[in-house]
């Protein structure tokens, strides 16, 4: 099966905002059509899915507070950085 849709490097561009449904449904259907039609791109779109559905699963503990504790305060520390090298 050939091709319906955009090329490959067009539909790799907009793949992340097609898998997150944040794309217009005209080019949404142009690329399922594109990824329908094209094995390497079914196999990158897979592996995508599979990785956004794995770290989704993970990502559902609430932090240790320590943890949290000490990213909220890398943050900061970051953008106090930030704004001082904005200052300078």
């Amino acid at each position: 099966m050939g091709c319906d849709g955009p090329d490959c490097g067009e539909a790799l561009r907009n793949l992340y905002l097609f898998i997150d449904q944040e794309i217009d449904d005209a080019s949404c259907e142009e690329i399922q059509a594109h990824i329908d039609g094209c094995g390497e791109c079914l196999t990158v779109y897979d592996l995508e899915r599979l990785v956004k559905s794995l770290v989704s699963r993970s990502c559902q503990e609430a932090a240790p507070a320590p943890l949290r504790d000490r990213v909220l305060m890398s943050i900061r520390t970051v953008q106090v950085q930030i704004t001082e090298t904005r200052i300078d």
